[in-house]
């Protein structure tokens, strides 16, 4: 399948592309080549192949929830550069 120059030129618009001349006739043919590929895997026979959302067969790899004691305050707190009683102090962001 080839796409006209001025199809090319209406993609290119469509995507919001500024292209000069040289860039919208290698964007054209670049395009082409995109689609030939297609064209060729269209041909492929997957008939016997069943449809897949993964190439890879992926279990889940988290963890089970286990229920952990917390950090202390004192702990907590300990690295922090600047502290009010048990909250930390951080530059005002606006």
């Amino acid at each position: 399948m080839k796409i006209p120059l001025q199809e090319g030129e209406y993609i290119a618009r469509l995507a919001r592309l500024k292209l000069t001349e040289d860039e919208l006739l290698l964007f054209t043919k670049q395009l082409n080549t995109v689609l030939d590929y297609m064209e060729k895997l269209n041909k492929v026979d997957t008939s016997g192949i069943k449809p897949t959302s993964h190439a890879l067969h992926i279990k889940n790899a988290l963890r089970e929830d286990i229920v952990e004691g917390s950090l202390k305050k004192e702990e907590a707190m300990g690295n922090a550069p600047q502290k009010d009683g048990n909250f930390f102090l951080v530059p005002k962001v606006i």
